[in-house]
């Protein structure tokens, strides 16, 4: 199983960023994905969950009416869509594959880093 993530950047409060995953070593079109971040000095946190048909099951409320979660199953990719950044989402953000609701029992990516700074 190997995940990579990209997208992540130092912006400005306000700005958008798009994080992507390419999955690959799984059947990436029968496993729900997920994103979970880590901000500083913090633990990991739920940030979304997809099914498999593309469905949003889950966002966090700090997010919801500005992240969007998407896939591509003919790509293996999965998408995080982050508008109206702020101070607070600065954090590290994985893509993980979801086998359990124990966020620490997921197999995950590397992380890709988000700063939000003015």
């Amino acid at each position: 199983v190997q995940l990579v993530e990209s997208g992540g950047d130092l912006v400005q409060p306000g700005a958008s960023l798009r994080l992507s995953c390419v999955a690959s070593g799984f059947a990436f079109e029968k496993n729900i994905m997920g994103w979970i971040r880590q901000p500083p000095g913090k633990g990991l946190e739920w940030v979304s969950r997809i099914n498999t048909a593309g469905e949003t099951t889950y966002l966090a409320r700090s997010v919801r009416d500005r992240f969007t979660v998407s896939r591509d199953n003919a790509k293996s990719t999965h998408f995080l869509e982050m508008n109206s950044l702020e101070t607070e989402d600065t954090a590290m953000y994985y893509c993980v594959k979801v086998n359990s609701m124990v966020i620490d029992n997921n197999i995950r990516g590397q992380g890709t880093q988000v700063t939000v700074s003015s």
